[in-house]
């Protein structure tokens, strides 16, 4: 059972969806266990007053529901034969789950916008599916939501931390003011905690239930095994290089360079033969690459390289859970035997995503490495991570500091230390990267006379 506690930001942004004028169906993507479902029955019980749900797994025949259908009033009228529940205009919400297995959902959702008589949601598990048909429904049509594992603030808010606390951080963070020490020490303890349980929703809700780690990787394991189970199942041709190149995801982080060494899976591995495999992870939801780029400069998508990059997985907790056993507690007791560098910036990595950050790395033979680059505010914030006591050793960071051609005008340390700020270089503790928030775009209206052309 679902913790009643287990407050989610997607829980904001379908507010919103299910209070739009607009009839745009929405589709929540998202990797296998990070609660879709349930959040999206959540908000349809709350919002709507009748909601039929069809899952495509559970029900395969109501694939059935949707062949050699000519219109909008054909597909409805079979789901009223395939349901109890009333098609009440305006009062209806229809939610489709497991939208992998039906393909001729993306017609049919074409048909029913165009009928705009009820709301729609879609939802799937995209892991081994490629989602090219679901894609092709044309841009303006579909309201698009992504959906990851809790964040460590979601995460403190099921483990009942208090608002005032948020407000706190959210002051120190605008203010790059000192956190309250008893307060920075404890949210760093939870914050280790956080790097075992990760954020997938079952494995949340083992821990707050039973507080019994072992209960806690016997539920990460099981999840792990999943994911193996679907590569199996979606894609037999090339299983056995995304299995592996899955498995190889944590030693290769624990690399000095932390970059997917091609090599390290196949001595002939050529990368255009076994992008798909990448690009299959990526949209599946399991992993996050983060892509080398040849200059910190705005847009970094222009110098992005496709075949260079460090892959993180999209669960802290799956990763910790990969390593070898006992790992994990000591994390919890911040054991100094291990290198916490992969796993701060796994965590980190996650963060940015969540907040819909592309992620980028910068790499110069003659700069050095900076962990993460990314776009905000329309300049390019450089980010390291550093898990250590020697976080005020950044060499790369100085070196892109100084180049006056690039215009950093600041620069951010995730660490351990509480908040100070030092030429132009702020020093955060690594539990606050979820505070960097992607600027949201308002309207812009702009309209020309042309009187003279008409």
């Amino acid at each position: 059972m679902e913790n009643k506690y287990l407050y989610r930001k997607i829980d904001d942004q379908l507010l919103a969806w299910s209070k739009e004028s607009k009839r745009k169906p929405l589709l929540v993507r998202g990797a296998r266990q990070v609660g879709k479902t349930f959040i999206i029955r959540k908000c349809a019980k709350k919002h709507f007053e009748y909601v039929i749900e069809i899952n495509f797994i559970e029900r395969p025949d109501a694939i059935k529901l949707f062949e050699n259908a000519k219109s909008s009033e054909d597909i409805l009228l079979r789901i009223s034969a395939f349901t109890d529940v009333p098609l009440v205009p305006g009062k209806t919400l229809i939610f489709f789950d497991e939208v992998q297995e039906c393909k001729e959902i993306v017609t049919a959702i074409k048909f029913l916008v165009e009928d705009g008589k009820y709301r729609y949601i879609l939802s799937g598990s995209f892991l081994g599916v490629e989602l090219k048909d679901i894609r092709s429904v044309p841009v303006g049509c579909m309201t698009i939501m992504e959906m990851y594992p809790l964040n460590f603030f979601e995460f403190c808010r099921a483990n009942k931390v208090s608002q005032r606390i948020f407000d706190m951080l959210e002051m120190c963070w605008n203010e790059k003011k000192a956190i309250d020490q008893i307060v920075h020490e404890k949210l760093l303890d939870l914050f280790h905690l956080y790097l075992i349980v990760g954020g997938m929703p079952a494995v949340v809700e083992g821990y707050l239930r039973t507080k019994n780690l072992q209960e806690v990787f016997r539920l990460q394991k099981g999840i792990l095994q999943l994911y193996k189970k679907d590569i199996a199942k979606y894609d037999p041709q090339n299983k056995l290089y995304l299995e592996e190149i899955f498995n190889l995801i944590p030693s290769e982080l624990n690399s000095k360079n932390k970059r997917f060494i091609l090599k390290n899976l196949n001595e002939n591995f050529r990368f255009s033969r076994y992008e798909h495999s990448f690009i299959w992870l990526k949209e599946a939801g399991v992993a996050l690459p983060v892509y080398c780029v040849q200059e910190p400069e705005v847009p970094l998508l222009l110098s992005k390289a496709t075949n260079l990059f460090k892959l993180f997985l999209s669960d802290v907790g799956l990763l910790a859970a990969m390593y070898a056993d006992g790992l994990q507690i000591k994390i919890l007791n911040k054991e100094k035997d291990i290198n916490f560098g992969s796993i701060y910036e796994n965590a980190v990595a996650q963060e940015l995503k969540t907040q819909g950050f592309e992620l980028y790395y910068f790499n110069s033979k003659k700069q050095g490495e900076l962990d993460f680059v990314i776009e905000y505010k329309g300049n390019v914030l450089p980010i390291e991570v550093k898990s250590g006591k020697s976080y005020t050793r950044h060499n790369a960071l100085d070196n892109v500091m100084s180049t006056p051609r690039y215009h950093i005008e600041q620069a951010i340390v995730f660490c351990n230390e509480n908040i100070h700020e030092k030429n132009k270089i702020v020093y955060m503790p690594v539990y606050m990267a979820g505070m960097l928030k992607k600027e949201t775009k308002e309207d812009y209206i702009y309209s020309l006379d042309l009187g003279i052309l008409q």
